[in-house]
């Protein structure tokens, strides 16, 4: 079963080839999206992972260091609905 983690901390030129490689070390991915600007399309430093093997990515990936980045890792959490002004 296919959990969703949330990826911090990432290097703005992190790729999402960089991330499903590091993260395919620890159970099959089944998709990487870093959150980027919708205006500028630069990265927000962040990212989400669908995967197996959820936990073990957490527990040898969270404060792996990335092009200089600690990297923040868990599972992430269910997106809650804003209201709008």
């Amino acid at each position: 079963m296919s959990k969703d983690l949330y990826v911090g901390n990432l290097e703005w030129n992190t790729t999402e080839n960089e991330l499903n490689e590091l993260f395919a070390q620890h159970g099959k991915v089944g998709s990487v999206k870093i959150i980027r600007d919708h205006e500028t399309g630069r990265s927000k430093g962040f990212a989400f992972i669908s995967m197996e093997n959820a936990e073990e990515a957490v527990t040898n990936i969270n404060g792996m260091e990335l092009r200089g980045r600690s990297l923040k890792v868990n599972q992430a959490r269910e997106k809650k609905s804003r209201p709008y002004a």
